[in-house]
């Protein structure tokens, strides 16, 4: 594959950071999910360059497609965890044994 020119490198890195900002990551979201160490606008570069002579344009999408569907899958697993029914705690019990008791001195 050709380089990447200057001005599809700096399309690219304003799509990203506009991409990472509407789903609120950031570049250290980016770079772990990438496998590289810094988070670094310039270690970012090197790996989407790296992509683009793996496969274009579209080894670029493909990549960046995966990982935003990782993210949400991760947003939706977050989601159910917490719309799950939570046991009783101590509060709710005192109130039923309150109740309980209430009742049964009628």
């Amino acid at each position: 594959m050709s380089r990447l020119t200057q001005q599809e490198e700096k399309e690219l890195i304003s799509f990203i950071k506009d991409w990472l900002k509407s789903h609120g990551f950031n570049q250290k979201d980016l770079a772990n999910e990438l496998n590289i160490k810094s988070s670094r606008t310039s270690e970012i570069i090197l790996k989407i360059k790296e992509l683009y002579k793996k496969g274009g344009m579209f080894n670029i999408a493909k990549n960046l497609i995966k990982i935003e569907q990782n993210w949400l899958n991760n947003i939706k697993n977050d989601y159910r965890e917490t719309q799950q029914t939570l046991p009783y705690n101590q509060l709710d019990i005192d109130s039923l044994v309150n109740q309980i008791n209430q009742d049964t001195s009628k």
